[in-house]
């Protein structure tokens, strides 16, 4: 059988319990959902090497705000008619939205978009941003645990410290504090923290947010990171695609952020472009394609929504699964 037809047949397969739209058909969707974000802004959203064409944030960003919006109204009336059962006055919840994906893949963009489209929304909701690189363990404690080649798969993580992030959010708990990371030292910033104070919706960005996987035996009874989500969305794009872009995202940053003296990867600013593309590569294929094939891509079909990239970071498909 031809590799391209078995490999169609497997992604046609595994899209089963989805709803599977193209551009076209998904921007139908949008209705009568007003444009509030202007081309200075979109560009102000996009993430380092990222690149989001201002007319997909109407054909695809646009409608999805318009879908979370209905997610949200269910949510909502689900919990009021729960706390009605239950004879008790229902506070407010907040609604949690989890971001996976590769590195490079783009997270951080559509979280952005996200976050900005769902704010100006007619009824104003706070919404907050984290992501979960603040939740890996300092580099001196990945360093003692030999994890450094590690970092960023699941064992990295402090995921006890994350749940009761997420648990004191979902709680109500006010100024719930979770810690910052620094991509230029490439580790967490000792004494910093943001705050998250009772927003109406937290958006939690992060390469495996969606794991289901133990970390040990003593955590067996730890739920998932995704327990806390009323919706998921997994960023997808083919692993050459990938590689590129990580590719290029190295070279860009090779000439800008290692340039600085306080910056992890400092020593790499000086070597040749040659040099460069041959560390970077081993670097992708090391730990980041590692950590996407065992860990970060099986998480997958998890998700409520999936969105794939073409080679040029257009989105060409929209799987939303089927309730």
């Amino acid at each position: 059988m031809d590799v391209a037809v078995t490999s169609e047949r497997r992604s046609r397969d595994e899209l089963a319990p989805y709803h599977v739209f193209d551009e076209v058909e998904w921007a139908r969707l949008r209705a009568d959902q007003p444009m509030t974000l202007s081309l200075v802004e979109i560009q102000a959203l996009q993430g380092f090497n990222d690149y989001v064409d201002p007319d997909q944030v109407e054909t695809i960003y646009l409608p999805l705000s318009r879908l979370l919006t209905f997610y949200l109204e269910a949510t909502q009336g689900l919990h009021s008619a729960t706390s009605a059962f239950l004879g008790r006055n229902g506070g407010r919840v907040p609604f949690i939205i989890g971001i996976a994906g590769s590195v490079a893949v783009g997270k951080t963009t559509t979280a952005r978009l996200l976050q900005a489209l769902l704010a100006r929304w007619p009824s104003s909701p706070k919404v907050d941003l984290v992501t979960t690189d603040g939740f890996l363990y300092p580099n001196a404690t990945l360093l003692a645990e030999g994890l450094m080649e590690k970092k960023g798969f699941p064992e990295s993580y402090d995921v006890g410290a994350l749940i009761n992030f997420l648990a004191d959010i979902k709680a109500g708990v006010r100024h719930v504090q979770a810690p910052v990371y620094s991509h230029l030292t490439y580790d967490r910033v000792p004494g910093e923290t943001i705050e998250v104070d009772q927003p109406d919706i937290l958006i939690v960005e992060g390469l495996n947010v969606l794991q289901t996987s133990r970390l040990s035996s003593e955590r067996q009874r730890v739920p998932f990171v995704s327990d806390f989500f009323d919706f998921s969305i997994y960023i997808d794009a083919d692993e050459d695609a990938l590689e590129r872009w990580y590719m290029t995202r190295f070279m860009r940053l090779k000439e800008t952020r290692f340039t600085d003296p306080r910056s992890y990867f400092h020593q790499y600013a000086g070597i040749s472009d040659g040099e460069a593309t041959h560390f970077a590569r081993r670097l992708w294929r090391r730990i980041n394609l590692k950590n996407l094939r065992e860990n970060v891509g099986p998480t997958k079909l998890r998700a409520d929504l999936i969105l794939h990239k073409d080679e040029d970071h257009r989105i060409d498909q929209v799987a939303l699964r089927k309730v």
